[in-house]
């Protein structure tokens, strides 16, 4: 959390308060994690020049209560956005601009939010938030190498066993298994597409049987609300010379990529590196180079093409050059990469192509 980094967007944009919530038990809302380490119903407020508080319903209060905000008020038996501004008013809070994240709100929560604060004016700070959470603190990188701790150790499992799966679907189903059994939550729902399936780069695990060829198995965790991303290719059957050189290839690319990130330096000129060292093979590099780990999965920076972010110091994000040839094969190699005055790379599990 860094609540004198809101602070300061809320000074800057003449905002009184801010407000991040979460109606929807299936899911959490990042900023709300981010700023209280809270993941249940509820909203967190915080204002410019008070302490910040935690509005949770009756149900949620004592889950609440074990947040980095020791301010918890139970909702009353009101509709969600009534209550907070019930409680709002209660603490003396002026409403006059009001700070939010627009692109967590629906258009129907937004017009309950004016109906409740009707006279406010509403800021966006969305893209403020992002920025905020860009640079991590000493606890998220304990958090963040824990995640990646863990994803290794249940990737490696999963590779272990592989002969045993018959299918995308089985594979996949056993690495969110042995994520929940030890009680953490997925990143993302898991990859892994076989033989020309791994031609596409976000492709469904389907009930198929394995096919034979690279398999690409792209797999992350959640760690006390923290993301982990990391994808290896195996190889089933028996590849021949052709393809463990394309697979040599993009390996020595991918870690010449990690070897190229530097204080201050353009992410777009990383992703030129990689471009220019696949050659032939670059029209078969279909997505961006990496991307930004946090409470979600893609935050900032951006390692693409047009990208404006650069590297620094306490930054986390991912390496993942590829090679997708259309209803042939494909190969992904990612790693999560955290910058302190050097590159370190966070997953552990071997690149080397692993033949099953």
């Amino acid at each position: 959390m860094n609540f004198n980094g809101i602070k300061e967007i809320l000074s800057r944009k003449k905002s009184d308060f801010a407000v991040f919530y979460n109606s929807d038990s299936s899911k959490s809302n990042a900023n709300m994690l981010y700023f209280s380490g809270y993941s249940g119903l509820g909203a967190t407020i915080i204002p410019k020049n008070k302490p910040s508080f935690l509005v949770a319903p009756q149900m949620e209060f004592y889950r609440a209560k074990k947040s980095a905000i020791k301010k918890v008020y139970s909702m009353e038996k009101k509709k969600f956005f009534e209550s907070i501004r019930e409680i709002a008013k209660k603490n003396r809070l002026k409403a006059g601009s009001i700070a939010i994240d627009k692109s967590s709100v629906t258009l129907n929560a937004y017009r309950h939010l004016k109906k409740q604060f009707g006279s406010s004016r509403f800021k966006d700070v969305s893209f403020e938030c992002l920025k905020l959470r860009e640079i991590k603190s000493e606890k998220e990188i304990k958090f963040l190498k824990k995640s990646c701790a863990y994803a290794d150790k249940i990737l490696k499992k999963a590779i272990k066993n592989f002969k045993s799966f018959k299918t995308e679907s089985e594979a996949a189903a056993f690495l969110e298994y042995e994520a929940k059994k030890i009680g953490l939550g997925l990143s993302f729902d898991p990859i892994v597409a076989s033989g020309s399936n791994a031609s596409m780069p976000h492709h469904k695990p389907s009930g198929e049987k394995i096919k034979k060829g690279f398999c690409v198995m792209d797999f992350g965790v959640k760690c006390k609300g923290y993301c982990s991303d990391i994808t290896r290719t195996i190889y089933v059957g028996k590849p021949n010379e052709k393809e463990k050189k394309i697979y040599d290839f993009l390996l020595k690319i991918q870690k010449g990529a990690i070897n190229e990130i530097d204080n201050n330096k353009k992410c777009s000129e990383i992703y030129k590196f990689v471009n220019k060292q696949l050659g032939k093979y670059k029209g078969y590099f279909t997505h961006g180079l990496g991307h930004g780990v946090g409470v979600e999965i893609h935050e900032l920076p951006n390692l693409t093409l047009n990208s404006k972010d650069r590297i620094s110091n306490n930054m986390v994000f991912t390496i993942e050059p590829g090679v997708y040839m259309p209803k042939k094969l494909g190969m992904r190699i990612e790693d999560t990469v955290l910058f302190k005055d050097k590159p370190i790379i966070l997953t552990k599990t071997s690149k080397d192509l692993l033949i099953v």
